[in-house]
C-alpha cells in the first residue's frame, strides 16, 4: 500500500546562494534511510514528499524522526482541487481523531498556492471547518486552543494533512564534512557525537581498548553505543584502537599525577591520524569545561596541542545534567552507565595534575621514549567495523 508523508524542513529554508546543496544531500539521506523500501522523494517549493510502499508507520517514524535537517512530517492525503474533494479527505482525519481520543476541538488551517482557484484560503478553511461540523456533531471549532488542526495545502494537486509529529531539525548529516568522534564508554561523548551530527557532520568513531585491563564488556558497551548513534549519521564505521603499549609506557615514562594528561594527548594523536587516513576536517570531544582534571583550560591547551584539525567540543559549556538530558532522550544513558570502565577511569591517578604548565608538560611528552613509534603501532593495528 502506498503512503505519502509531507516533510517540512528548519534551517536549510534559511540557506540562501548554497540551498540546492542541502537540499539535495537532505534527499539522498532520506532516500538512503529507506533503502530496501520502495520509495520516492521530491522537492517542491520548499517542501519534501516522501511516497513509499509497504513500509509500517512505525518505522518510517523512526527513520524520518532520527534524519537530520527534518523540522516535522506527516502521513498526508492527497487529491484535487475540488472543495468536495478536500472535505472527504478532511473527513477522514476528523475521524481518524476522534477515533484517537485526540479531543473534539479543531480548526482548519489552509495555503492556497494556486491563485486560479475561487476560493481563498479563508474560504476554503470556511466550508471544510463547517463540513465536518455536520458530518461529526460532537465537533466544536476553536481557532485559539484546538485540540488538532486539520491543515490543507493547494498546489499543484491538494495536500490535506492533520496529526504531525517531530524532527530533529539541524542540517543533513554530510553538509559540514566528516569529523572523527573519540568516543568513551561514558555519557558525554556519544551525546557530542549527536550534538555534531545535528550540525551537519558526518561521523566516524574512535575506541581505545586496553586489554587485559579493559574487558571485552566494556568494548561491547562502546560498540552498543556506536550503534544507538548509528540511525542518526547515517551508518557509523568504529575504529577500535587496542592503546595497552601505549598506556603502559605512559605509566612508566611521566609522574603519576600526569598519565591522564598525557594519555589523552596520546589519544589524540592517533585520532588525528585517523581523521587523515579518513579525510575527515576535526576531531570531536565529549569534553566539558571544569568537569574533571583532564578538562581544565590549561589542560585542554596542552591535550589539542599536539593535533593540527580543530577540536569540537560541543559539550563544553553544558553542565552534567544537561549532558543527562540529551543522553535519556537518545535512549543512550543505560547503556552509557553500564559498570565497565574505559581505560582512562582504571589509570587514573588519586590525585590528578589540574593546572599544567603548558611548557613543562609539553617537554615532558617529548621526552616519552618511543612513544611516536607506539602511537604508530597502534593506529596501523586498529580494527574496524561498520554500524
Amino acid at each position: 500500500m502506498k503512503e505519502l508523508y509531507l516533510i517540512k524542513i528548519g534551517e536549510i529554508s534559511l540557506k540562501k546562494g548554497n540551498k540546492k546543496m542541502f537540499e539535495r544531500a537532505l534527499k539522498n539521506n532520506i532516500k538512503a534511510k529507506f533503502r530496501g523500501y520502495q520509495n520516492r522523494v521530491t522537492i517542491k517549493s520548499g517542501r519534501y514528499y516522501l511516497e513509499t510502499e509497504d513500509c509500517p508507520h512505525e518505522i518510517v517514524s523512526q527513520k524520518l524522526s532520527s534524519t537530520f535537517g527534518i523540522k516535522g512530517f506527516y502521513k498526508t492525503h492527497f487529491c484535487g482541487k475540488s472543495l468536495e474533494e478536500v472535505q472527504q479527505k478532511a473527513l477522514l482525519i476528523a475521524r481518524a481523531n476522534l477515533n484517537d481520543g485526540r479531543g473534539v476541538k479543531f480548526k482548519v488551517e489552509t495555503r492556497r498556492i494556486d491563485k486560479s482557484l475561487e476560493l481563498n484560503s479563508y474560504g476554503y478553511s470556511s466550508e471544510v471547518g463547517a463540513f465536518l461540523l455536520e458530518s461529526c456533531p460532537e465537533l466544536s471549532v476553536d481557532v485559539r486552543n484546538p485540540d488538532w488542526i486539520v491543515h490543507v495545502e493547494l498546489r499543484e494537486r491538494g495536500y490535506v494533512y492533520g496529526y504531525g509529529e517531530n524532527g530533529a531539525g539541524g542540517l543533513p548529516v554530510g553538509t559540514a564534512g566528516k569529523g572523527v568522534l573519540l568516543l568513551s564508554g561514558g555519557i558525554d561523548s556519544p551525546v557530542a557525537g549527536y550534538l555534531m551530527g545535528k550540525r551537519g557532520v558526518k561521523l566516524s568513531a574512535v575506541y581505545f581498548h586496553t586489554p587485559p585491563y579493559t574487558s571485552d564488556d566494556a568494548l561491547t558497551k562502546v560498540k552498543d553505543l556506536a550503534a544507538g548513534l548509528s540511525p542518526w549519521s547515517g551508518g557509523i564505521k568504529l575504529k577500535i584502537v587496542n592503546f595497552t603499549e601505549v598506556q603502559m609506557l605512559i605509566n612508566k615514562s611521566v609522574p603519576p599525577e600526569a598519565t591522564t594528561l598525557h594519555t589523552r594527548a596520546s589519544m589524540m594523536a592517533i585520532a588525528q591520524k585517523i581523521a587523515e587516513e579518513e579525510g575527515a576536517g576535526a576531531l570531536i570531544t565529549g569534553e566539558a569545561l571544569s568537569q574533571v582534571a583532564s578538562q581544565t583550560m590549561e589542560s585542554l591547551r596542552f591535550t589539542g596541542s599536539v593535533v593540527d584539525l580543530p577540536v569540537l567540543r560541543p559539550c563544553i559549556g553544558m553542565d552534567k545534567e544537561e549532558i543527562i538530558l540529551i543522553s535519556r532522550r537518545l535512549n543512550l544513558f543505560e547503556t552509557s552507565t553500564r559498570p565497565f570502565d574505559d581505560c582512562c577511569t582504571l589509570f587514573s591517578p588519586v590525585h590528578p595534575l589540574i593546572r599544567p604548565d603548558f611548557k613543562t608538560i609539553t617537554e615532558q611528552h617529548r621526552e616519552i621514549p618511543e612513544l611516536e613509534t607506539a602511537l604508530t603501532k597502534a593506529f596501523q593495528e586498529k580494527e574496524e567495523i561498520s554500524l
